[in-house]
């Protein structure tokens, strides 16, 4: 009888009693840093976005905005004019830059393109996510606070100095408070739509394409110019209230290149227009007695 046991081995790679060894991968691993691919909705259009913010785009940018400011009143009167007959309304088409109404559906039915042209530029021609593409950024919940409650006190210290400098009296936004109804329409546009809007155009693009071609400081500038420009229509001649809104512009912008994102001065914006209105609210006794309003800036 043979004691010895034999063995038998298999040295067959399937029958090892160590790991099993899996089929190699047919996808070589990423090299390290490298970029991530291009989305596919992309990628027929190229793996490199073109440069963001470039001249060209600017000046494309201020003319369709230009000939939109011009043909959106000129649809605006002209549906205005056919709808008249039909719908019994009152105001004669000479008139209607004193209607409230009328003046806030041209204002929406202008910003409705610009903002889709804004998404189409940063989302389809820089192929950036929206809110980013625009330097949107939303900061903590004690810093929106901090940033709400500078744009309250911002609208105490101009308040105080439009009280204290002397200035013109019934300008163009002043009678637009024609009625209780009225003011609910023009609060309601001031806070919800004013800010958003206002910011995106100036803050965001303008800013950007602003700070891409001539650096932080001439965006800052340019920009609060241009803030007050768009409110000259408003305060036609009463330059204390431009002065002020001019200095309102200003602080958005400094925000704006400060923190490097659009969402403080969109709040600060917010915080100003409403305290403003509420100022307004409470001291007309809820819009009832507009005679006696103080002045405010929308």
């Amino acid at each position: 009888m043979n004691d010895d046991t034999e063995i038998k081995t298999n040295d067959q790679p399937g029958d090892s009693l160590g790991p099993a060894a899996g089929p190699a991968s047919d996808i070589p691993p990423a090299e390290a840093g490298a970029p991530a691919a291009t989305p596919p909705l992309f990628a027929a259009m190229g793996s490199k976005p073109p440069d963001l913010w470039r001249a060209r785009d600017l000046l494309l940018f201020v003319a369709f905005s230009a000939a939109w400011l011009v043909a959106s009143l000129l649809l605006s009167v002209a549906a205005y004019a056919a709808l008249r007959p039909l719908t019994g309304w009152q105001t004669p088409v000479s008139r209607l830059s004193d209607n409230t109404f009328f003046a806030l559906f041209v204002q929406l039915v202008l910003y409705a393109p610009i903002l889709l042209y804004i998404f189409l530029l940063v989302v389809v021609h820089y192929r950036q996510p929206f809110w980013a593409g625009v330097g949107w950024r939303w900061p903590g919940r004690a810093q929106a606070v901090k940033l709400l409650f500078c744009g309250v006190l911002l609208a105490a210290v101009v308040a105080a100095g439009s009280a204290l400098l002397p200035d013109r009296r019934g300008f163009p936004l002043e009678r637009l408070f024609s009625s209780p109804l009225a003011a609910y329409a023009l609060g309601a546009f001031a806070v919800l739509v004013a800010p958003f809007m206002e910011e995106l155009i100036f803050r965001g693009v303008l800013f950007a394409f602003c700070e891409r071609l001539a650096g932080l400081r001439w965006a800052v500038v340019v920009t609060a110019l241009l803030f007050a420009a768009l409110h000259y229509p408003d305060y036609e001649g009463a330059w204390t209230h431009l002065g002020m809104i001019l200095i309102v512009g200003l602080v958005f912008s400094v925000a704006r290149g400060v923190t490097g994102s659009l969402a403080p001065s969109f709040l600060l914006h917010t915080a100003y227009n409403a305290t403003f209105m509420f100022a307004l609210f409470v001291g007309t006794r809820h819009f009832r007695n507009l005679e006696a309003w103080i002045c405010v800036r929308i």
